[in-house]
């Protein structure tokens, strides 16, 4: 039986009178951490690879400087411990922390215990080297849903504010479309949910908030999904991607599926252009001050 969510949705009356902000995001994770790889790079083959990370995200946080905008950061506490001084930078500049759960472990391969300790561990690693509280949290692959709505309120237990990860559209990997569009509690007194952006159009939702959408679709395409979110739904839109789609440089993988590859590689040459243009045709911020957590 599938949950019935007691949603409240929130609203934004500022965005009847001056232009919309939307929120950026930005998944700090490894290029052989994805979900598309599990079945080619096992955890305990993470060594062997070169890491990227740490320039991948240095490109980015300049291009968030040359527009002078600010955004979120979800990282893995993996990355955290071998990473301590990218974690001090990006809380130095002015950006927000936050979680994305120790080592890319999707919630559906976790029960309530063994993602108590993940996100309490996570936690704890980020707040130690930022010197800041992490409020906000965004499951691996967009991997709550239906089916594990009981990790919100764990997150909830453990300190966490809000979440965004649930994403509400159908697909092979992740997805629950029958959740809200905008951000939402399940019940009074829940944690807030920020759920990638959609645009509705013919009954359906539709991806308008990142990822390998972005880089698939041409730009004209995502502007006007945004935009139709911000100005139709006068609601704020959440935007993200990952370092590694600055990167087209970056080792291929062999032996993943063709449908991986495509998910993964595709116009990974394009992406920078495409970000700058995007933070010139939008506003930016925070997801902590965009959707006013306290």
């Amino acid at each position: 039986m599938k949950p019935i969510l007691t949603s409240v949705v929130l609203e934004h009356d500022r965005y009847r009178s001056t232009r919309p902000r939307n929120a950026l995001t930005v998944d700090v994770e490894e290029h052989f951490q994805v979900a598309a790889f599990e079945g080619q790079i096992g955890r305990e083959d993470w060594g062997e690879h070169t890491s990227r990370v740490s320039a991948n995200t240095a490109r980015v946080l300049d291009l968030f400087a040359s527009h002078g905008v600010k955004g979120t950061f979800f990282v893995l506490g993996w990355v955290a411990e071998r990473n301590p001084d990218l974690v001090r930078r990006i809380v130095a500049e002015g950006h927000e922390l936050a979680s994305h759960g120790y080592d890319h472990t999707r919630v559906i391969h976790m029960d309530s215990k063994c993602f108590r300790e993940d996100v309490t561990r996570t936690r704890r690693i980020l707040e130690d080297l930022g010197g800041v509280a992490v409020r906000g949290y965004r499951a691996p692959s967009y991997s709550i849903g239906a089916h594990n709505l009981w990790a919100l309120d764990v997150l909830q237990e453990t300190g966490h504010v809000y979440s965004s990860s649930i994403y509400p559209i159908r697909h092979d990997l992740y997805g629950m479309p029958e959740a809200p569009r905008f951000a939402f509690r399940t019940r009074p007194g829940a944690i807030l949910e920020i759920p990638v952006t959609t645009v509705e159009l013919g009954g359906r939702n539709l991806p308008a908030g990142g990822g390998g959408y972005f880089r698939l679709l041409p730009y004209p395409a995502f502007r006007w999904a945004l935009r139709r979110v911000n100005e139709r739904d006068r609601q704020p839109g959440m935007f993200y991607f990952h370092p590694w789609e600055v990167d087209p440089a970056q080792p291929r993988v062999d032996g993943a599926p063709l449908r991986s590859r495509f998910r993964h590689y595709i116009n990974l040459d394009a992406m920078e252009a495409r970000l700058r243009r995007l933070l010139s045709d939008f506003s930016w911020g925070r997801m902590d001050e965009v959707f006013d957590v306290r």
